[in-house]
């Protein structure tokens, strides 16, 4: 008897081969079998009749470091299907750390991925100093999801140098040798991984940036080679110009990342988008990275399945309001939700804020805002044409810009958001996108669930990536269902040396989606309030996921919380 079968599924299986209808049968965590199983008994059985079938999606760029060690949930990751995920990107995490440098770590997470400090402050306990020792903790949770992290530059280079690691000056021989010590000791005990972060975009809340921005090659060599020493781990970073900061930069990056990983033999995985100060790089830096592969490199640039896009309302910690000073009267006077609507839909303060004239200095900057904000819309729309623009809309009903982006953010008591993609949609669609997903050396990620509470909210791109790309693109070529569902479950998860998921064949973990696809939809992005300290974060959730399982176990049913908590800390490559 199975502890669990599947019956009738249209299976995709993560393989990238065509979907076919079949059983899928379960026992002791691990897929037993694909096939027929019609004369088999069963603990439990699922009517699989007109659903999809597919691997729990594995989600190599969150930042759920500092939350991991109070939610057991990881929403809202968790509710678009994903059964695994990698922490410690960019360079920034919470371990190793002395006892007088945590608040200087919550501060560093706080200016690079907006999570609220006071809420990290409340949520993390601090059970370690070092990297082993923060894995240990980890060991003691268990989640909806396996978790599995990177040791971060930022805290190391803090840990080993101090106050002058923190202040990016030079490494010296000495500081080096110690940085790779405690790099090596981390990825024995488990790590994944290192990642690092050269971008200026990436600073801490004291404005400083990450440490290890200007970090030399020898340095970076230096730390590198513990992983090649070890034959194991993954080299993560944000390279300086990612976001398009410095055109110049990028193609420099790439020439030092081939060598480094030619010379340590290990995977380098970077982000890449596009920028609108060079809207064609992208594709120069993949063309690097081919020749790069065929010099004996292993580059993946890691790329996202939309545009990097700020979300506006009266709860985001960006509004398209924030430059008029009547609004900003108004918020400075912290009025409960509930007042500062009723404020916003008397006559008098609408028609104080829609008459606001920007002065010389901001003219521009607004006619070009408004030509470049959309309505997000219910359901969102990612891929919105300029009709959808503040301009489109205001010239088809006769309104002012203003007026457009009013209505909008009233929508949904109060909770409608604006759509401000500023990375990866410079040509005004997604085209560049697709053709980033469909290169060969390509990662998808850049979903960075956990992070940016307050201004944007991707974690739910694993679903986007079915809805909008394999079913409902209407202004360009689409992508195949079987092609989309291996690039973010067998190729993710090779990549960082998960050998045992991302597939529905024998021996592998039984992470399993159960999908009904006429119905997935995003939901309306939301903010709520629900992290410690009262902190304030974006969520998403999603319909059509009939089931998640995790390990044989079901995490979500119709997307609600089951309760079951099988996902573990994950030491290392399998």
């Amino acid at each position: 008897m199975h502890d669990l079968v599947i019956r009738g599924g249209t299976v995709v299986d993560g393989t990238g081969t065509p979907a076919r209808t079949a059983d899928v049968a379960v026992d002791d965590g691990r897929i037993s079998g694909v096939g027929s199983f019609a004369a088999d008994s069963a603990t439990r059985t699922v009517d699989a009749d007109g659903l999809l079938v597919t691997p729990g999606w594995v989600d190599i760029h969150t930042h759920y470091d500092g939350q991991a060690t109070w939610d057991e949930v990881l929403a809202p990751s968790s509710w678009h299907g994903v059964t695994t995920i990698v922490t410690g990107n960019c360079g920034v995490g919470f371990a190793p750390a002395k006892p007088d440098r945590h608040d200087w770590l919550i501060g560093l997470m706080e200016g690079v991925e907006d999570i609220p400090g006071t809420a990290l402050a409340e949520g993390i306990e601090w059970e370690w100093e070092t990297f082993p020792e923060y894995l240990d903790s980890l060991d003691q949770r268990h989640w909806t999801v396996d978790i599995g992290t990177q040791i971060a530059h930022g805290a190391v280079r803090a840990y080993v140098m101090g106050e002058r690691g923190a202040r990016n000056e030079p490494a010296t021989p000495e500081d080096i040798r110690a940085m790779k010590q405690v790099v090596k000791e981390a990825i024995v005990a488990g790590a994944l991984g290192f990642s690092t972060s050269r971008t200026l975009a990436h600073v801490a809340i004291d404005g400083e940036p990450v440490p290890g921005t200007f970090a030399a090659e020898d340095e970076l060599f230096g730390i590198g080679s513990a992983l090649g020493e070890l034959g194991t781990g993954v080299f993560e970073l944000a390279p300086a110009g990612t976001a398009g900061e410095d055109t110049v930069a990028p193609k420099k990056e790439v020439d030092w990342m081939r060598r480094l990983s030619a010379a340590i033999r290990r995977p380098v995985t970077f982000a890449l988008l596009q920028v609108d100060s060079a809207p064609g790089l992208w594709r120069e830096i993949m063309d690097e990275s081919l020749r790069a592969v065929a010099d004996g490199a292993d580059l993946w640039p890691q790329v996202a399945g939309r545009a990097t896009g700020l979300l506006s309302g009266h709860f985001t910690t960006y509004c398209l309001f924030d430059l008029i000073p009547e609004y900003q009267n108004l918020k400075a006077k912290d009025l409960p939700a509930e007042d500062l609507l009723a404020a916003l839909r008397t006559p008098e303060v609408r028609r104080s804020i829609e008459q606001w004239e920007p002065g010389p200095a901001s003219v521009e900057r607004m006619e070009q805002a408004y030509r470049t904000t959309f309505a997000l819309g219910s359901p969102p729309e990612y891929e919105p044409g300029p009709e959808r623009s503040l301009v489109g809309i205001a010239a088809t009903t006769g309104r002012t810009p203003l007026s457009v982006a009013y209505d909008a953010m009233l929508e949904s008591d109060g909770q409608g958001l604006l759509y401000v993609p500023i990375l990866n949609y410079s040509d005004g669609d997604l085209e560049p996108a697709r053709q980033m997903l469909l290169h060969p050396r390509a990662a998808a990620g850049l979903a960075d669930g956990g992070a940016h509470c307050g201004v944007i909210c991707d974690a739910g791109q694993p679903t986007f990536m079915l809805t909008h790309w394999t079913r409902d693109r209407t202004r360009g070529e689409r992508l195949p269902l079987e092609w989309m569902v291996k690039k973010q479950t067998h190729d993710t998860a090779r990549l960082y040396g998960l050998g045992d998921r991302g597939t529905l064949e024998v021996g592998a973990l039984a992470d399993i989606n159960l999908i009904d696809y006429e119905r997935l939809q995003l939901g309306n992005p939301t903010v709520v309030a629900d992290l410690p300290a009262g902190g304030k974060r974006l969520v998403q959730g999603a319909s059509g996921y009939v089931e998640t399982i995790k390990a044989g176990m079901t995490t979500f049913a119709d997307g609600n919380d089951t309760s079951a908590r099988p996902g573990a800390l994950l030491r290392g490559a399998r």
